[in-house]
């Protein structure tokens, strides 16, 4: 009925790669099949105790079960640039720069909703988590991809990625308007030095662009290695935000809260668009919140090393079986090419065919464009047996499928 009234834009979105492999777990689990499934972000561990325990506490006290403020309550904007303060040295106004979101996903949307006109460029660097250049699209934008240059210890080579910025910025009719980096990136684990930020800033600053920059797994390093951010670059206010999530530190991805920092203007853009369309979180969980940052933070140091020791695990057991993965030093991921007895398939009947026969799940590389064709992303949220158990369902389907 009323075919003729059609919805344009949900009709111009490609299928999401993922949903083919996500429908496929669904089938395989309703057949009563276990998955050992590194296919999503989704930590294994419950979220930290003492995090729970203020939760429950809020809940249970008198009036904190009504609306809250779309921009936060003051106590959850005071902790956000507290931890700010504390991570990486920083003095923000919680007033005016800092905004929590309904999570990264919905924070990006309404962000890119709320400052993108029309036609309006993005520059997203590939292979690129979807919501960065879909927010930009979904919002009537157009995003100019730049593909990123690593190498084999997922350095990013920044003097390729300002070579590439130029030449956008140079061949371009109507220069672009945003610029997002995403580091510790998702989904290659690639990251980047303090100077890289100093270089983009001083950039943003002649060019005449804003930046958006994602650290949602700034925590998660390993070996020494520290996550810069930009807002520790001096002038990076005036010219970029940034993005954070409770959701890996803390394993609190289903509570579905985030915020973003910097940039008054961009600040003020995405505090009144929510305005428009939502209230603020469950008070209980923003208190909650407040706990996590502000609160014991040897839960971030258990869970970091757990994702190391993850890592450390599943390249020793996949090197025994030939597939040859090497380590990075920050994210909650492993980023892999397919192995070359089984490239021949491309990373989507890869992934399919493997979840069908060994019942082992990964996100294929397509899911994020074309750039990551030919690798997989595998998620470090397996204990230790499952490691080591889908090891020898890998083996075996590469001795069943190779040519």
């Amino acid at each position: 009925m009323f075919d003729e009234i059609r919805f344009n834009r949900i009709d111009n979105l490609p299928k999401y790669v993922f949903s083919v492999i996500n429908e496929l777990k669904i089938s395989l689990k309703a057949s009563g099949k276990e998955v050992i499934d590194f296919s999503m972000g989704n930590p294994d561990r419950d979220t930290p105790q003492h995090i729970v325990d203020e939760l429950c506490k809020t809940a249970n006290e008198p009036g904190n079960h009504g609306y809250s403020p779309s921009q936060g309550i003051p106590e959850v904007l005071e902790a956000i640039t507290w931890w700010y303060g504390d991570r990486y040295g920083v003095k923000l106004d919680p007033k005016t720069q800092a905004v929590a979101t309904i999570g990264s996903k919905d924070g990006y949307s309404h962000l890119a909703y709320a400052i993108t006109n029309p036609g309006d460029t993005a520059v997203v660097p590939t292979p690129t988590y979807p919501i960065h250049s879909y927010s930009f699209i979904l919002a009537g934008g157009v995003v100019e991809d730049l593909k990123l240059k690593f190498d084999e210890n997922y350095n990013v080579d920044e003097n390729h990625f300002f070579d590439e910025l130029n030449h956008i910025f140079d061949k371009a009719h109507v220069k672009p308007k945003y610029v997002l980096v995403n580091f510790p990136h998702n989904p290659t684990s690639a990251t980047v030095t303090p100077q890289f930020y100093k270089n983009l800033v001083a950039l943003a600053k002649k060019r005449r662009f804003y930046i958006i920059s994602d650290i949602a797994y700034g925590d998660i390093s390993f070996g020494g290695y520290r996550t810069p951010s930009i807002m520790e670059i001096d002038g990076a206010c005036d010219v970029a935000v940034e993005s954070f999530t409770v959701s890996k530190s803390y394993n609190m991805a289903g509570w579905r809260i985030g915020f973003f920092v910097g940039n008054k203007k961009l600040i003020s853009a995405l505090v009144k668009l929510k305005s428009w369309l939502d209230y603020g979180m469950f008070a209980p969980i923003q208190k909650a919140t407040v706990e996590a940052l502000t609160g014991d933070q040897s839960c971030v140091d258990e869970i970091t090393t757990r994702y190391n020791d993850r890592q450390n695990l599943l390249i020793q057991e996949y090197a025994k079986i030939g597939w040859h993965i090497r380590k990075n030093k920050a994210s909650m991921f492993s980023w892999a090419k397919i192995p070359k007895e089984v490239a021949h398939m491309g990373s989507l009947e890869f992934c399919q065919k493997l979840l069908l026969q060994e019942q082992v799940a990964f996100s294929p590389g397509a899911g994020f464009g074309d750039d990551g064709e030919g690798f997989v992303r595998i998620a470090l949220i397996q204990n230790d047996e499952k490691i080591k158990l889908s090891a020898k369902k890998i083996e075996n389907f590469i001795k069943n499928n190779k040519r």
